[in-house]
């Protein structure tokens, strides 16, 4: 059996890390950690370097498109997955030209991450 992917979930919410947490737990894949802000994600990325990580993009200290530049920046083969709320499609777009894999658009259902998920990491 293939190994369970392993995923690193950044938000400063903590319902919504927990809603994405069910989602990937209830799907076989491994969450390895999380981090609230775009300082602790680029710390946690380091440590745990984790096959996807998804990405709040307005977050304090650092932001989501900032913090995602510096993972791309230290291992190109990063896969970040943004989330972002409707009406931040100009963020979005920043957060692709900063090296993201693709985004998710909150309120998320399973099966639209699940679908990202999967094209990102090359399995559908």
């Amino acid at each position: 059996m293939p190994m369970p992917k392993r995923v690193l979930i950044v938000d400063d919410a903590i319902f919504m890390r927990n809603m994405i947490k069910d989602i990937f737990a209830g799907s076989g894949f491994e969450v390895v950690g999380e981090a609230a802000n775009g300082l602790e994600a680029v710390e946690r990325y380091r440590e745990l370097r984790p096959d996807l990580t998804t990405m709040d993009i307005v977050m304090p200290f650092k932001s989501g498109i900032e913090a995602t530049r510096e993972i791309v920046r230290a291992d190109p083969r990063a896969v970040v997955v943004m989330c972002s709320a409707l009406g931040q499609e100009s963020l979005v777009m920043e957060a692709i030209e900063a090296g993201a894999s693709d985004f998710i658009v909150k309120p998320f259902k399973s099966e639209d991450v699940l679908a990202v998920v999967k094209k990102v990491l090359g399995e559908a």
